[in-house]
């Protein structure tokens, strides 16, 4: 076939006809829903984002909080959003085990969204408020056993990692503590400073100024490793639950059909940010571990994540309150 000259000249210009048309994203302020309260990991977590990628991108990146129902009316607004790449959800872990959980799930936590990218690791540890007269793992558990169903301990939500790690904590201790659901982790840890609850099951981030200042004392971290802000925080399989382990991620989701370039460009933005030092100082101040991986990557770990937590669930027997 004769390719003429002017067709030759066409059909080099067509990827700059097709750049020239295809629209700028983001073309106008993008929003982050977090489906808990300000002031929890999530909510942290998502304006930590929100301000690294908005000079780059060149757009407002607007964090809108939308808590209720376990999480679910935040994410159920961002599953219905125009896939436009207006809207994002910033979730935790708990995006994969609430399912477990809920009968009639109002949305498919799989089906209606499209991952984009695993923001960060972070540790949870066991807090208590200081007029708790311990000051260890075993003295927690020693006490709770002398005062069965008298510590209550909170957590950020139904079916949250911190409840799964309370939950876990109990099978494994033989202790009974009785689990208080708030709706989000900035409440929770008020009322625990309060002295309202005993006891806590929270991420790094939400309550580590509480800790430092001394109006709530770290026990343990959940995690195998201690953890670098609290380097002489034991953990708590090493300070008396041998085997313990559990942890939190946050991450990002775009609605179900988002363009695929869309996905690929925040990504990018959010691995550049985790490069970026002064962000990466605002996730080690809070033992976070930046993560930014592929579209591709954090759909096979969403799902690997959505299979363990919910072998976790049936395995335990928990549920919700």
């Amino acid at each position: 076939m004769k390719i003429t000259r002017r067709a030759a000249i066409a059909g080099a210009l067509l990827p700059f006809a097709a750049r020239a048309q295809a629209p700028e994203w983001p073309s106008r302020p993008v929003r982050f829903i977090v489906p808990y309260p300000p002031g929890g990991p999530t909510d942290i977590m998502g304006r930590i984002v929100a301000q690294a990628v908005q000079g780059p991108l060149g757009q407002p990146f607007v964090v809108e909080n939308r808590a209720g129902a376990n999480g679910l009316i935040g994410s159920e607004q961002a599953a219905r959003a125009a896939p436009d790449g207006s809207t994002f959800l910033v979730n935790a872990s708990a995006h994969v085990i609430v399912p477990h959980l809920t009968p009639n799930m109002p949305i498919d936590v799989l089906a209606d969204f499209a991952p984009v990218t695993n923001i960060a690791a972070v540790p949870l540890w066991l807090v208590v408020n200081p007029a708790l007269p311990v000051r260890s793992v075993a003295e927690f558990i020693a006490y709770a056993r002398a005062n069965p169903g008298r510590i209550a301990y909170a957590s950020s939500s139904q079916g949250g990692a911190p409840h799964l790690a309370g939950e876990l904590f109990k099978l494994m201790t033989g202790t009974d503590l009785v689990h208080v659901p708030y709706r989000g982790s900035g409440p929770a840890g008020q009322d625990l400073i309060a002295g309202t609850v005993q006891a806590m099951f929270d991420s790094v981030p939400a309550t580590a100024g509480a800790v430092r200042d001394g109006r709530l004392r770290a026990l343990g971290v959940t995690t195998r490793n201690r953890i670098a802000p609290f380097p002489d925080l034991p953990t708590i399989a090493e300070a008396g639950v041998p085997g313990y382990e559990i942890s939190t991620w946050y991450g990002i989701w775009a609605p179900a059909r988002t363009p695929p370039a869309i996905i690929a460009r925040l990504q990018q933005a959010v691995a550049a940010a985790a490069r970026n030092p002064e962000t990466r100082a605002r996730f080690d101040a809070l033992g976070a571990e930046p993560v930014a991986d592929s579209p591709e990557d954090y759909a096979r770990f969403v799902r690997a994540e959505y299979d363990r937590w919910g072998a976790l669930v049936r395995n335990a027997k928990i549920k919700l309150d």
